[in-house]
C-alpha cells in the first residue's frame, strides 16, 4: 500500500542484499545438488531442489524461466541473511507502550479529556472500516507478504494469487474476543496481470461510500506492480447478508481514488493511479449505479452485475484520495491535496467549477477533513475544515461560502490522522504521525516522536486542547469509528500492529482500541432512546420517538455512519432536528428538509441531555417519497 519514501530505492536495497550474498554463491547454485543447503562464508549455497522448491509458475509464464529462477535466488538469499524482526522487541515494545499509556493518562480526568479503555487482538489490520447499519463494522485490507515492520508488509509490487484481499466484520455486542469476528472473504476473481489466477478479490486502496439502502460501494483495488497499479473493482457488501456482490468493472483502474454518495443517492467515484501505476492518474468521473439505473432504497435488494457510467467532464486531480463531501446545496465538494486543486461538481448538469485555492499554498499529505455541522437545526453542513495532512503545519483552514478562512490551530501538524464529530458537535482528533511510514525515527521504524500518539478534542467555541495517549502511536492506515452506543473504535496501522504483536504467529494481526469520550464520564444516567416507530421516514416529515427519560431530552441529533481510509470519510456528518411535540415519553422530531441536507440512506440517531450526553443510538433509513 505504501508507494512513498521511495519505493526503488527499498526494491533496490533489497535485490541488492540477494545480490551480494548470492553473487560468490550463484555459480555453484548449477553444481550437483547436496541434500541441504551449504552456507559459506561471503554467500549462500542453494542447492537445485531448494531452487526447484522456490520457483513460482506464475513467474516463469511472466518473465521467463532465467528471470524467475533469479527471483528465486534472491527469496532464498534474502532469508538466509534477513532473520526477521524478533518477538522480544515486540513485546517490549507493546509493554513499553502500554506503561507509559497509564502513566501519561494519569494525568487527564476522563469528564474533561475521556479515557482509553479495551485493547483487544483483531484477525485484520483494519486500514478500511465501514459501520453497518446492523451495528456491526466491516473490517478490510490485505493478505501480508512480510511480518517485519522495517519493510512494506502489503503487496502492492506484487502480481498473481498473493495479491488478495481479506475482510472481516467484528459485532461489538460479541464482545472482544475471536468469536466477535467473522470471515466474510471477498469475492474471488481474476484481475488483468497476466496470470489469470484466482485471489479474494485485492480491494485494499479502494475507495467506499454507502449506498441508500444501506449497503457499501467499494471502488478500485490494487492490480499489482508499479508501485501501485488500480484495479476495475466494482463490489458491493451486503451488510443484512454480509454477501458480496460484483458488479460490472470501472472503465478506469483505480488505486486510492475517492468516492461520496451525492444528493440523489448515486455514488461519485473519481482519482485513483491508473492500471498502469503509480502517477497516472484517472481522472474520469464514474457513476454508480449509471444514469439509466434505477437507485435502490431496499435493504432486501440484490443487485449484481449493475453497470457504472461516466460523467462527460474529468476531475483534474494530480494527487490521489482527495476530500469528497456532497453539501447542502446538493453539490460534490472536491478538495485535493495540492492546494490549487479544490473543485465543485454539479450532480444536475455534470459540470465542474474552480475554487479558490487553498491558503497554505502547498501540498498536504493524507490528513483528516470534517464536513462542520450547521448551527440551523434541521440543516445539513455548507463547510468544510481541513485539518491534518501537514506536518510542520498546525493550521486548521476552513471553506464556506466559497471561501477560505484561517481556523483555530491544533498543538502540532500531523499527517494520517483521523477526526470525528461527535454527537454533541465537538470534534475529535486522534492517530496521526510524521510522514507515511513515518513516525519521526525514519522510514519503516515503528518507534515513534511520542506527541503522535496523543488525541485532541475542539470545543464548541472552536479551541483544541490535548487529551489521553492511545496505546499504538497508528498513522498511515489507521482509522476511528464512533459506535452506536457512542464509544469510538481506533484501529489499522499495520506497522505498529505487526510491531507490537504479542505472538504474532497467532493469527490475529490487528488491533482495536475503545475510546469512551468525555460525555460518557458526566455523571448520573443517559438519555434514552427505547422506540422508533417510523424507522424509515422522509425528508421535512414527522420523525415518532418513544423515551424513557423525557425530562432529560435537550437535543435529537442524526450522525451518517463512518466508512474512512487514508484520512478520508466521505459519509461523516451531523445534523440537528428540531424537536416539534413533546407528550409524555414521546417526541416527534422534523427530519431533514431535502436529499441536499442529508443523502438518502442509514443514520444514528441520538438523543442528548443540557450536557451533551447522548443516549445509545438507532438506526433511521431517510428515503425519498417514504
Amino acid at each position: 500500500m505504501s508507494r512513498r519514501g521511495n519505493p526503488r530505492r527499498r526494491w533496490t536495497f533489497a535485490a541488492g542484499c540477494a545480490a551480494l550474498v548470492l553473487s560468490v554463491a550463484a555459480p555453484a547454485a548449477l553444481g550437483p545438488a547436496p541434500a541441504s543447503a551449504d552456507p559459506r562464508p561471503g554467500g549462500v549455497h542453494i542447492t537445485r531442489a531448494q531452487l526447484a522448491k522456490e520457483v513460482r509458475p506464475e513467474e516463469v509464464k511472466a518473465f521467463g524461466r532465467p528471470r524467475a529462477e533469479q527471483l528465486a535466488r534472491d527469496r532464498i538469499g534474502l532469508r538466509a541473511v534477513d532473520r526477521g524482526y524478533p518477538q522480544p522487541m515486540r513485546t517490549r515494545s507493546l509493554k513499553r507502550l502500554t506503561d507509559s499509556q497509564a502513566e501519561l493518562n494519569a494525568a487527564f480526568a476522563p469528564s474533561q479529556s475521556g479515557r482509553f479503555t479495551d485493547y483487544f487482538s483483531s484477525p485484520d489490520y483494519g486500514d478500511h472500516v465501514a459501520l453497518l447499519p446492523t451495528g456491526k463494522v466491516l473490517l478490510f485490507s490485505f493478505e501480508a507478504v512480510e511480518e517485519s515492520p522495517n519493510k512494506e508488509t502489503a503487496p502492492t509490487e506484487v502480481i498473481g494469487r498473493d495479491n488478495a484481499g481479506r475482510a472481516y466484520v467484528w459485532d461489538p455486542a460479541q464482545g472482544t474476543g475471536a468469536s466477535a469476528f467473522k470471515s466474510v472473504q471477498p469475492p474471488v476473481v481474476k484481475v488483468d496481470d497476466g496470470l489469470d489466477e484466482d485471489r479474494p478479490a485485492p480491494i485494499f486502496c479502494a475507495g467506499h461510500s454507502y449506498l441508500p439502502n444501506g449497503m457499501v460501494g467499494i471502488f478500485g483495488g490494487n492490480l499489482g506492480g508499479n508501485h501501485g497499479a488500480g484495479a476495475h473493482l466494482a463490489l458491493v457488501f451486503d451488510p443484512w447478508t454480509e454477501t458480496w456482490h460484483q458488479q460490472q468493472d470501472l472503465a478506469q483502474g483505480r488505486w486510492y481514488p475517492s468516492v461520496v454518495t451525492g444528493a440523489d443517492g448515486r455514488q461519485f467515484i473519481t482519482s485513483g493511479h491508473g492500471d498502469t501505476g503509480w502517477g497516472k492518474l484517472s481522472q474520469t468521473i464514474e457513476r454508480f449505479p449509471a444514469k439509466n439505473t434505477a437507485v435502490s432504497y431496499d435493504p432486501k435488494a440484490i443487485a449484481d452485475g449493475q453497470a457504472l457510467d461516466k460523467w462527460p467532464i474529468k476531475a483534474e486531480y494530480s494527487t490521489d484520495y482527495p476530500h469528497l463531501f456532497s453539501l447542502r446545496d446538493g453539490k460534490i465538494y472536491g478538495f485535493g491535496r495540492t492546494y490549487n486543486e479544490q473543485y465543485v461538481f454539479d450532480p444536475q448538469t455534470e459540470t465542474e467549477q474552480p475554487l479558490r485555492n487553498r491558503p497554505d499554498g502547498g501540498m498536504r499529505n493524507y490528513g483528516s477533513a470534517v464536513a462542520l455541522p450547521n448551527g440551523t437545526p434541521g440543516n445539513g453542513p455548507d463547510s468544510v475544515l481541513i485539518l491534518g495532512g501537514d506536518r510542520n503545519d498546525p493550521k486548521t483552514y476552513r471553506f464556506s461560502g466559497g471561501r477560505w478562512t484561517e481556523d483555530t490551530a491544533r498543538a502540532f501538524g500531523r499527517t494520517q490522522d483521523d477526526t470525528l464529530i461527535f454527537p454533541d458537535g465537538r470534534l475529535f482528533t486522534v492517530n496521526g504521525g510524521y510522514d507515511i511510514r513515518d513516525y519521526g525515527n525514519g522510514l519503516y521504524n515503528p518507534n515513534a516522536h511520542e506527541k503522535y500518539r496523543q488525541t485532541e478534542i475542539r470545543g464548541l467555541d472552536g479551541s483544541w486542547k490535548l487529551g489521553p495517549v492511545q496505546r499504538l502511536p497508528r498513522g498511515y492506515h489507521s482509522n476511528a469509528v464512533i459506535l452506536p452506543d457512542g464509544r469510538i473504535m481506533v484501529t489499522g496501522d499495520e506497522l505498529q500492529e505487526i510491531a507490537n504483536n504479542p505472538d504474532i504467529k497467532s493469527g490475529q494481526n490487528g488491533t482495536i482500541e475503545i475510546y469512551e469520550p468525555p460525555y460518557l464520564h458526566q455523571g448520573g444516567t443517559r438519555p434514552t432512546l427505547t422506540d422508533v416507530s417510523n424507522p424509515t421516514v422522509g425528508y421535512g416529515a414527522g420523525l415518532r420517538v418513544s423515551t424513557g427519560t423525557p425530562d432529560q431530552v435537550e437535543k435529537a441529533v442524526l450522525m451518517a455512519p463512518i466508512t474512512s481510509t487514508h484520512s478520508v470519510d466521505t459519509s461523516q456528518r451531523r445534523i440537528e432536528l428540531p424537536i416539534t411535540s413533546s407528550a409524555g415519553n414521546k417526541l416527534v422530531l422534523k427530519t431533514p428538509p431535502s436529499v441536499n441536507d442529508a443523502p438518502p440512506g442509514y443514520y444514528l440517531l441520538f438523543l442528548l441531555d443540557d450536557r451533551g450526553v447522548p443516549s445509545v443510538a438507532k438506526w433511521v433509513q431517510l428515503r425519498p417519497g417514504a
